[in-house]
């Protein structure tokens, strides 16, 4: 359960602002998006491999 607590004189929307990062940061939507359709470990994993290797020419490019 996510607990925000909200400061004297904060604003509404600062609060939702923080809330929705820390929602966010736990993964909780990303959790349920995964389990909705069931991907085979080769597919998840072969998906792994390109977003690293995108990510590493990214890094090539900027050095």
């Amino acid at each position: 359960m996510i607990i925000v607590n909200v400061k004297e004189g904060e604003s509404l929307d600062r609060a939702l602002k923080r809330f929705k990062k820390k929602f966010e940061k736990t993964g909780v939507l990303r959790e349920l998006r995964s389990r909705q359709a069931y991907e085979k470990r080769s597919v998840t994993r072969r998906t792994q491999i390109k977003k690293a290797i995108y990510k590493q020419s990214l890094n090539q490019e900027t050095v």
